[in-house]
């Protein structure tokens, strides 16, 4: 069965959507394009980032803009610290995106210029082009108000992830302070046509879970560290007794 055809970013336009493809068709679809055993750990990240872009990709008033896909990046890469072997990270990413019928190369496409376009600014530059709807903005960042225009929108949490990261890729004193940034997020929220309540609902999870797989990965590191070291004592051991009885 055909994937869910990615929507256009053009508001107002999308392109034709396959009404038929079930969630299983997605998994199938994504087990055919990753045949790599992933890791318990991160077994979960990967299950919700299917089911998520399943269902918003049959959501008809959904498009898929620049700050959609700096946040789905950002979940995958939070989310995906520590994953061994580090190759596999691309591929996955990849067959999550095409099995729901999105297309990793153009949401790349969306979402660096985006990135490139704060990184390195003032905090407060990027705050002030953001509360006042795009003016004076860099281009990237100026269509990100389109949304705005349009009050049927689809709203997803990964757009306010993405407005999240990009705070973060700007310069200032607020920068290095996590609650600082959630706070000017939670401000911004209703110049980009956001629920204020709901981005705040949704950041507060996400930080949330960020520190628990942070610790996840953690203990996961400390355990192969120290199977690694027994592992190494026993060897040492075993050489020790092979020249004792030479």
């Amino acid at each position: 069965m055909t994937p869910t055809a990615l929507r256009s970013t053009s508001p107002g336009t999308e392109r034709p959507l396959s009404t038929f493809q079930t969630i299983s068709d997605s998994k199938h679809a994504f087990h055919k394009a990753f045949t790599h055993v992933i890791p318990s750990l991160y077994r979960r990240t990967s299950d919700e980032l299917l089911v998520e872009l399943h269902l918003l990709s049959h959501q008809s008033d959904f498009r898929v803009d620049g700050l959609f896909a700096v946040g789905l990046r950002q979940v995958f890469d939070a989310f995906t610290r520590g994953y061994r072997p580090a190759e596999h990270l691309d591929p996955l990413f990849d067959a999550l995106c095409t099995s729901n019928g999105f297309d990793p190369a153009e949401l790349k496409s969306l979402s660096e210029p985006l990135l490139q376009a704060v990184r390195g600014k003032n905090l407060s530059d990027v705050q002030r082009w953001l509360q006042k709807v795009g003016e004076d903005a860099p281009e990237p960042l100026a269509s990100l108000f389109h949304r705005a225009e349009h009050s049927e929108f689809y709203y997803s949490r990964l757009m306010a992830v993405g407005l999240l990261t990009l705070l973060g890729e700007a310069q200032g004193e607020d920068c290095s302070e996590p609650d600082n940034l959630r706070q000017i997020a939670h401000d911004l929220a209703e110049s980009l046509g956001f629920s204020r309540s709901r981005v705040e609902k949704d950041l507060s999870l996400y930080t949330a879970n960020i520190e628990k797989m942070a610790q996840a990965v953690e203990l996961m590191e400390e355990a192969i560290a120290t199977e690694r070291r027994k592992r190494g004592e026993c060897q040492d051991q075993a050489s020790n007794e092979v020249v004792s009885n030479s």
